[in-house]
């Protein structure tokens, strides 16, 4: 009876070895698979929080985005204009004879005039919406750069469908964005040209652009006064255009007698400097330069500006 007892205490307690090995096995098979799992979860945060970082590195870097902010405060400081195509039309007048002329002769200046206010209001808005754009995008970044340096990691991967959603929608804003910064054609409804106009020739194919022409401004450095006379020097920026016209504007800014009321005038050129002669000593004269407004002016919004201050005379400088 007792070696029955003995027997059935080692058999129980191969059956405890049994089963302690078996637990032992499924212990180690389980922390092996968390460790896994875990090394995979983290595999997939550092992937995907590094392809965050890319795209806030390239696509949507600080560098990038101040360079457009640049170009948007650019083009709302240039001046919009139509470019009409064909410039010529070749005419035959009523002995066959082919006369070249210009396509401004025959085309309807009250129907251009509403043409211009088209593109006017299209000019508007479209540097409103480059303007929205590009707060989109500012506002994306902020929102990418929160989620990879606030999240945690759990958190950060609940959110990954948002944050790839987001990613594709800043890209398509992004392609949006330098996409109408592009010239492009200005569709019409309006015939600008009648059967009349052109007695019986062919009715041209008119094209019409919206075209921007970089701002003109002031060269600080080589814009100075002396004592009644001030040098002015402007450019544009790589747009030379010869020939055109630019209107130079100045004022007194401070007027201390009556007789230096009103003391201001405008200045025509079609170089790049000027030479304003019979300005009061020690006074403050501001300056404007624009481009003359031509018949395709449709939209100008900004002159630069410049304030110079002329010498003072010697006899008064000695007298003080």
């Amino acid at each position: 009876m007792e070696r029955n007892c003995v027997q059935e205490h080692r058999a129980s307690f191969g059956i405890m070895n049994v089963n302690l090995d078996e637990f032992e096995t499924n212990l180690e098979n389980t922390v092996h698979s968390t460790e896994e799992q875990d090394n995979e979860i983290w595999r997939t945060y550092t992937e995907r929080s590094n392809l965050v970082r890319q795209y806030l590195q390239s696509n949507l870097s600080l560098h990038v985005l101040e360079m457009h902010e640049k170009k948007v405060e650019l083009l709302k400081k240039c001046c919009y204009y139509l470019e009409v195509l064909p410039t010529f039309l070749i005419l035959r007048d009523q002995n066959l004879l082919a006369l070249p002329t210009s396509i401004f002769q025959v085309i309807d200046p009250w129907k251009f005039q509403r043409v211009k206010k088209m593109a006017k209001s299209q000019t508007e808005v479209h540097l409103q919406l480059l303007t929205h754009l590009l707060e989109e995008l500012q506002q994306g970044r902020e929102e990418l750069v929160c989620y990879v340096e606030t999240c945690d990691m759990v958190t950060f991967l609940s959110k990954w469908d948002l944050i790839k959603q987001r990613m594709s929608d800043l890209s398509n804003i992004m392609n949006k964005f330098i996409s109408i910064q592009v010239s492009r054609r200005l569709y019409t409804k309006h015939r600008l040209v009648s059967c009349a106009d052109i007695r019986g020739n062919k009715i041209p194919d008119i094209r019409l652009f919206l075209c921007a022409k970089m701002p003109v401004m002031f060269d600080r450095k080589e814009s100075f006064a002396h004592r009644n006379w001030a040098h002015l020097k402007w450019s544009t920026e790589n747009q030379e255009t010869p020939h055109e016209q630019y209107e130079l504007h100045f004022k007194l800014l401070k007027c201390g007698t009556q007789a230096e009321f009103g003391h201001c005038g405008l200045m025509t050129r079609t170089t790049n400097n000027c030479v304003v002669q019979g300005l009061l000593p020690d006074r403050s004269y501001e300056f404007m330069i624009r481009r003359a407004e031509t018949y395709t002016l449709v939209y100008e919004l900004w002159h630069d500006t410049i304030t110079l201050t002329t010498k003072a005379n010697v006899a008064e400088d000695k007298s003080t």
